[in-house]
């Protein structure tokens, strides 16, 4: 079998999984989150952190929730790193120094999962099972509850509230993520995944010699990191690593556990505002954006320039032979389209086009289909740009299901899509202007270049994976990434949340002859132009000077 052909029909496989979990995972999310019964581990939960879930919150509330439990997340792991040494489980291995505790802190408690280190040198089984895994759930959890709060803003009316944030982040951890990861960890298992508490062993090379490997809890992490769109990796080859990622079954499961909430999420979107359709139609604009991402990502790395590619089949260098282009192009796609950073290949290793793809994904705000939660409100955020611009062009006030898109609004909604960029591009100019971290780009020219704009694009849009060409681990870039995740994963949420509790006070607009529909394939054109001219026009320049540079030299 060629692999062109290989990798279609893994896509065409990967499509049809996602299909058939569309509906039954969309609905029951959304019942999770409408439902007025609370379980009874659910109120053992509430009653010790002293939290009525009864009680609706405005959009102040909801925030200082969100906000007030990352900042707790935060110091329980900094504080889990620089004690260490001293809790057992470590393997021996030291306390985390304090910049690398501060930004790996940071990096999971923001869905990020950014790495400076090499996780199988440097955390034990405490720090990786009670630190990094709770995290990785709890941190997805925070995404999807913020979508919801989004959401009952566009389905209420009349009043503040937008549910209960304590309620929602017990909800989305205990009945959502854990259950799903149990089933994924399962299955990883049986396909041939770690999972155990041994300790370092020294095994021998096939080119002679010895080198050292540990064991750990890896399966039930790498269940949850793709699951919640985490990313990150127990070990630092993440799942280009046999323990992670034994065969090319559990490769393309990995993809489908990236996708699948998501995805899910627009058929929970459309049943809790009343309108199936709606979610469709942003099911549709995710989905074409990801597969033209997909379609354009292979044909770059299938493309044949000289004898080696020819005899390869395809740009093999930094893939996976397990697994090939095809599949390591969807897998990059994915991860970069969504905030999970999880790696099968060395996206360094891409060619220059390649390389530009996967950051041009992230910087369209990983809407396509996005992180769990942050890629619906980041896709809502863009419809009611995109209706707005509608409504400026016949020349009558912008609806969107039956809201006003008013001054108010879209102040709101152009701050969100500001706010990212920004970090991006003023901590990609002054890494490159300062002296001392220059130091850490191993490459010279474009391809250095793109190496720091893909390290700020990965942290601001708290997707997690790197070029990997540049050493990460300093003071400057374990702080101004730390800095750059901080900001780029709570500025937009203060957006958010203001923007859905404007739109759940207003009372709905009747729908008209002139109202904009919505649902309708020309919405969902309209909306994928909206997002590719915005992104385009912020990042060209950008791009321009890296990854085109090089992809056209």
């Amino acid at each position: 079998m060629s692999p062109v052909l290989a990798g279609v029909l893994q896509l065409l496989a990967l499509i049809g999984a996602l299909a058939l979990a569309y509906v039954p995972v969309g609905t029951y999310m959304a019942g999770v989150y409408s439902s007025k019964k609370h379980l009874r581990v659910e109120k053992w939960i509430y009653k010790v952190i002293g939290a009525d879930p009864d009680t609706e919150m405005s959009w102040p509330a909801y925030l200082r929730g969100v906000l007030a439990f990352s900042a707790v997340s935060v110091l329980f792991l900094y504080l889990l790193q620089r004690l260490q040494g001293v809790l057992p489980g470590s393997m021996h291995f030291s306390s985390v120094n304090p910049a690398q505790s501060f930004n790996t802190a940071v990096s999971f408690v923001t869905n990020t999962n950014w790495q400076s280190y090499y996780g199988e040198q440097t955390m034990g089984h405490v720090v990786q099972t009670a630190g990094l895994a709770v995290q990785n759930f709890v941190s997805a959890a925070v995404g999807i509850a913020v979508a919801v709060a989004l959401v009952r803003g566009f389905a209420r009316s009349r009043t503040g509230e937008l549910g209960n944030f304590w309620a929602d982040l017990v909800r989305g951890t205990l009945r959502i993520l854990v259950p799903g990861a149990v089933v994924a960890a399962v299955i990883l298992v049986a396909c041939g995944a770690i999972q155990n508490f041994s300790g370092i062993h020294e095994v021998g090379r096939f080119m002679g010699g010895s080198q050292q490997w540990n064991g750990g809890a890896v399966a039930s992490q790498e269940a949850i990191k793709e699951l919640g769109t985490n990313g990150g990796g127990y070990f630092n080859a993440n799942s280009a690593h046999p323990f992670e990622n034994p065969t090319p079954f559990t490769n393309l499961f990995e993809i489908f556990l990236i996708l699948v909430i998501p995805f899910s999420l627009t058929r929970t979107f459309g049943v809790m505002v009343g309108s199936v359709k709606q979610g469709y139609a942003i099911l549709a604009t995710m989905f074409t954006i990801w597969l033209g991402f997909v379609a354009l990502m292979a044909w770059t790395e299938f493309a044949h320039h000289g004898p080696a590619l020819q005899a390869a089949g395809g740009a093999m260098e930094g893939k996976e032979t397990r697994f090939g282009v095809g599949a390591s192009s969807i897998f990059a796609v994915s991860t970069t389209l969504t905030s999970t950073g999880a790696v099968d290949s060395f996206h360094s290793s891409f060619t220059g086009l390649g390389g530009g793809i996967t950051m041009l994904g992230m910087m369209l705000g990983e809407i396509a289909p996005g992180g769990t939660g942050s890629g619906l409100y980041g896709m809502l955020i863009m419809a009611v740009i995109a209706v707005f611009i509608a409504g400026l062009m016949v020349g009558r006030t912008p609806e969107y299901l039956g809201k006003k898109i008013g001054g108010r609004e879209m102040k709101l909604a152009a701050a969100y899509i500001l706010i990212t960029p920004a970090l991006v591009l003023v901590f990609t100019a002054a890494s490159m202007a300062l002296p001392t971290p220059p130091h850490s780009i191993l490459n010279s020219g474009a391809h250095g270049f793109s190496e720091v704009l893909y390290a700020f694009t990965s942290a601001s849009n708290n997707n997690g994976s790197a070029f990997a060409g540049l050493n990460a681990n300093t003071d400057w870039f374990n702080t101004m990434t730390g800095l750059a995740m901080l900001l780029g994963r709570f500025l937009p949420m203060v957006f958010v949340l203001a923007l859905a509790g404007s739109l759940a006070e207003q009372t709905p607009v009747p729908v008209t002859a002139g109202t904009l529909r919505t649902e309708k394939p020309l919405f969902t054109g309209l909306l994928v132009g909206a997002i590719l001219i915005i992104t385009g026009l912020t990042y060209f320049p950008a791009l321009a000077l890296g990854p085109l540079a090089e992809g056209l030299a």
